[in-house]
């Protein structure tokens, strides 16, 4: 199976200030969407990769999720986390289908680097 990263999330405690300097750095727009407090990142060239801002959340329970939040696009949610706990690598949320997005899955490698890994379908419920 191969992935290529199709997912970034920017996790901000402040998401004015963020989305600000975003702005003015990269040029990027906001747009909100989902559940309050996340904005998907509007970025525009030949390799636009789908960004979002989001509050700050732990994925690793009691560890600030800081740098840029990944997740890769996969064919099948449930042998990448099959491998991964095969391979010393930890669940930190089970696979969860978004409605009109597909199914999403977080885990952390051996070194305790947290991604996410999605399944992508424009009809999943």
């Amino acid at each position: 199976m191969t992935a290529t990263i199709s997912h970034f999330a920017i996790n901000a405690d402040d998401l004015d200030a963020s989305r600000h300097f975003y702005e003015a750095v990269f040029g990027w727009t906001f747009k909100a969407w989902g559940p309050p407090g996340f904005f998907q990142i509007e970025g525009t060239g030949p390799f636009v990769v789908q960004g979002a801002m989001q509050g700050r959340r732990d994925l690793i329970e009691g560890t600030k999720t800081v740098g840029f939040e990944c997740s890769f696009r996969v064919d099948d949610v449930d042998v990448v986390a099959a491998a991964v706990l095969a391979n010393g690598g930890t669940i930190l949320m089970e696979k969860t289908t978004i409605t009109g997005v597909g199914d999403l899955l977080w885990f952390t490698d051996p070194s305790g680097n947290a991604l996410g890994a999605m399944r992508y379908d424009e009809t999943a419920e």
